[in-house]
């Protein structure tokens, strides 16, 4: 069932916010849907977390394009389809590969289309959630992109790594001889949709070093994220080793 667009953006200011004692600052998180029901839901969530604030609300692309400029969250929750811009849109101007200082966009819809997923990957989104993800998973999608990590919604991880990466020529800068054998494996576990924690265990190593080998992968590939590293690992076969 479709919910009802509120029409209108909804400044920081005027958004509703949950009763109970001043929050502190932490990871702030503007969220852009054009469903009142499905923003509120979504605060309610996120809120319940310590240490996440929702810095604001905009019920359309061009208010959410204007707040996260103006106040620049941690992370931008960015429905697909808005009025005024949609989110591939407001990913583009917020975070795309010409923008000075991009900010973390996740993608969150009920659209699992292969367009999509494209569209908002190559524009600079560093997630892609369905919003029947549940809340673990947007929790978890929240502090990855504040992190630097990157999620996906499992159900199309795989799928589209596979058909991603011969899209993304950005992804196929480097040779995979650039890479140590520990790097690679790194890189092979991002393919696979892991996340650093899960690296860590499977390779015996500290999440520090997870984390310090990623970095190098993504300097030694002139990539900017884990999704291009993992569309780099899929490009070079490095995931189907």
């Amino acid at each position: 069932m479709t919910l009802p667009s509120t029409g209108s953006a909804v400044s920081p200011r005027d958004a509703p916010r949950p009763g109970g004692p001043e929050r502190t600052a932490g990871l702030r998180v503007l969220l852009a849907d054009d469903q009142a029901m499905v923003r509120g839901g979504f605060r309610l969530i996120l809120e319940s977390q310590p240490g996440i604030t929702v810095a604001a609300e905009a019920a359309d692309g061009i208010q959410a394009v204007a707040l996260a400029r103006e106040l620049r969250p941690d992370v931008c929750l960015v429905d697909i389809r808005m009025p005024g811009m949609d989110g591939i849109e407001v990913t583009r101007a917020l975070a795309g590969p010409d923008v000075a200082g991009p900010l973390r966009v996740v993608i969150v819809t009920t659209f699992d289309t292969d367009e999509y997923v494209y569209g908002a990957l190559a524009a600079g989104a560093v997630g892609f959630l369905l919003k029947d993800a549940g809340p673990a998973l947007l929790i978890e999608a929240v502090r990855a992109a504040s992190a630097g990590d990157a999620l996906i919604s499992p159900s199309v991880t795989v799928r589209l790594l596979r058909q991603l990466a011969p899209l993304r020529s950005r992804a196929a800068a480097g040779p995979a001889s650039q890479l140590s054998e520990r790097e690679l494996d790194i890189a092979r576990a991002i393919a696979k949709g892991r996340t650093n924690q899960e690296i860590a265990a499977e390779l015996f190593i500290s999440l520090s070093t997870v984390k310090t080998h990623i970095t190098r992968i993504q300097d030694k590939l002139g990539v900017r994220n884990r999704v291009e590293i993992a569309a780099w690992s899929w490009e070079h076969h490095i995931a189907c080793e």
